[in-house]
């Protein structure tokens, strides 16, 4: 994964546009239509996630369609695996934890108190 894939999504437009996206395919007027966003601006960011290859083209009749292109996110998906793992084993951890706080032990006041039976005074049985 090139260091390129982090420039195209770090601007806010472009996942927008990849977000509106993923419920389904839309041509450049909706896009404009649904981000409030101008004509030329949603064209430059198109072309941007295009040339990276997130996005991909088809042409119906006089409208440019566009779809999300899965293999980019694969490949972001598959970098990010290691540290996925990495902070799986932090979080794991954690819960660990927070669940020994969670269970203190007994409750002097709650839970009965072991099978030891009172000393009795010898004065008592006579």
């Amino acid at each position: 994964m090139s260091v390129d894939t982090f420039s195209v999504l770090s601007e806010p437009t472009r996942r927008r546009i990849l977000d509106r996206l993923l419920v389904g395919d839309s041509s450049v007027n909706e896009l404009v239509e649904t981000l409030r966003v101008s004509q030329p601006t949603v064209s430059k960011h198109l072309k941007v996630l295009r040339d990276a290859g997130f996005v991909t083209c088809r042409t119906q009749a006089q409208q440019r369609i566009y779809r999300i292109h899965a293999r980019p996110f694969r490949t972001l998906d598959d970098w990010l695996q290691p540290y996925r793992a990495l902070w799986d084993h932090h979080l794991d951890a954690l819960e660990r934890h927070l669940d020994a706080l969670d269970d203190p032990g007994p409750d002097p006041d709650t839970d009965p108190a072991p099978d030891t039976a009172p000393e009795r005074n010898s004065q008592e049985e006579s």
